[in-house]
């Protein structure tokens, strides 16, 4: 009877997998690359070969050029809404929706939408689009996807707080680079391409240094090979036996910072494989709800928000033995690789004269299983 269900619930996954909209996402390492541009080139292409297109939200910037791609294409007239005493504008989901166009284009899908909406964030709404049979073209920065958050602080000092899960790449049928040299987007700058005179002089001081912008296209060039390897991967069968099939665990705390980092690593690993991760914590009598301080909650709690976010599944237990819970998760998922953050002794030399530790790597050791250890 369970087989006969999973069988039904299969069929009825693929049936609308199939009436599914496609959905292709322009990805650029920095504002002014062209990725709006492209979309309204993309979008007369369609017009001019019978294709029913219309524009559900672009972002122009004042950027003459893109601006002037818009005449001749229709477009869907945006929702005004009035949120603390102001008129917002905001892209109409219930007009595309009832619209139904062939294809749509949608811009900035990290955008935050106002509060009351019917969806929190934009890449929400094209997921809805997508799942009512129209297709989407849509961009982000780099700098908007949640697994490069703590890379791109790192490169520009500056966390951009309006991000995509993963999860919404790996949704799409196509991803494409919008790529230019530092000295091509400089030059653009410069020559009022980009932002606003006045705001030239200080974006060349802050987010457009050269070194920023070379580690943002080495960033955006590695995330687009990822999409494309994993393409290729779905596309070839592989029913060899004895083929290992990766899946990362993040072993994470109550504290603050650290697990964040575990986390993006082990999802950063996942995406990479195409494949699944997992996020252990193990809450041990000293943090148990009587005892746990609620600043310690609110950090546990976005982790396990972040792991949700980055498509990945929360395994919560409590237990005093943590090295045997880690041990019987990866045993149970079949973990092949294992992500936690430094202890507070050195390895290997302590770690090795402590017996449940030697232990530890002992059964890593006869699995299989790397150790990836973050600072």
């Amino acid at each position: 009877m369970e087989e006969r269900e999973e069988s039904v619930q299969h069929f009825l996954d693929l049936i609308k997998h199939s009436r599914r909209g496609k959905f292709k996402i322009y990805i650029g390492m920095i504002a002014g690359v062209g990725k709006s541009y492209r979309m309204l080139q993309e979008a007369h292409e369609m017009l001019e070969n019978g294709v029913d297109v219309q524009i559900g939200y672009i972002e122009t910037h004042g950027r003459a050029a893109t601006e002037a791609l818009l005449a001749g294409l229709p477009i869907i007239a945006r929702k005004k809404i009035f949120y603390k005493g102001k008129e917002i504008e905001e892209m109409d989901l219930a007009a595309i929706l009832q619209l139904h166009p062939e294809l749509v284009i949608v811009d900035e899908l990290a955008h935050t939408n106002v509060e009351g909406s019917r969806n929190e964030k934009r890449w929400q709404d094209v997921m809805e689009l997508l799942d009512a049979g129209i297709n989407v073209i849509s961009a982000v920065n780099i700098q908007h996807i949640e697994s490069l958050n703590e890379d791109v602080k790192g490169i520009s000092g500056i966390e951009v707080k309006e991000r995509i899960p993963d999860k919404v790449l790996q949704e799409a049928d196509e991803v494409v680079n919008i790529d230019l040299t530092a000295d091509e987007l400089i030059n653009r700058l410069k020559a009022g391409k980009i932002y606003r005179p006045e705001k030239i002089q200080l974006a060349l001081n802050n987010f457009f240094k050269t070194e920023n912008i070379l580690q943002l296209r080495e960033l955006a060039l590695k995330e687009v090979a990822f999409r494309v390897e994993k393409k290729v991967e779905n596309e070839v069968i592989s029913g060899e036996k004895g083929i290992r099939h990766e899946k990362f665990l993040a072993c994470i705390s109550s504290n603050e910072r650290t697990p964040r980092h575990i986390i993006r690593k082990a999802a950063r690993l996942a995406s990479r494989y195409s494949t699944a991760f997992y996020a252990l914590y193990v809450q041990t009598p000293s943090e148990s709800t009587e005892r746990i301080p609620l600043a310690t909650q609110r950090h546990l709690l976005n982790h396990f928000k972040l792991v949700t976010e980055l498509g990945g599944e929360v395994i919560q237990v409590a237990s005093q033995d943590v090295i045997g819970e880690i041990i019987k998760t990866c045993r149970e998922r079949q973990i092949t690789t294992i992500c936690m953050g430094q202890p507070a002794f050195k390895i290997p030399s302590v770690l090795f004269s402590i017996p449940k530790y030697r232990n530890f790597l002992g059964f890593l050791s006869e699995m299989g299983i790397d150790l990836i250890i973050l600072a």
